[in-house]
């Protein structure tokens, strides 16, 4: 029975779910396939390269749109907190 919507399909049996958790939940439990989690939100993946895609999607732009608001800020106002540890992450980063 094929149902409506049923868009991520297991790779190993073709059973096909409507929502990628309920594929991750499969896979570990018939195929006892490793998960890998994303560090920075915990969300699972089946694959490393979808783990890496997530995060360089998801992580990288919102720490883009971080730095390119703070670009914007008047240079009157003092830094706050987040916009001090935002300068250090980029310095440090910069170092490696």
């Amino acid at each position: 029975m094929r149902l409506f919507g049923e868009k991520f399909e297991c790779e190993q049996c073709k059973s096909k779910f409507q929502k990628y958790e309920d594929l991750i939940h499969h896979a570990r439990h018939d195929h006892h396939v490793e998960i890998v989690k994303c560090t920075e939100c915990g969300k699972e993946f089946i694959h490393e390269a979808d783990r890496l895609h997530h995060a360089r999607k998801e992580h990288e732009e919102k720490m883009a749109r971080r730095i390119h608001k703070s670009e914007h800020k008047h240079e009157t106002k003092s830094p706050s907190p987040q916009d001090e540890v935002d300068q250090h992450t980029r310095n440090f980063s910069d170092n490696f």
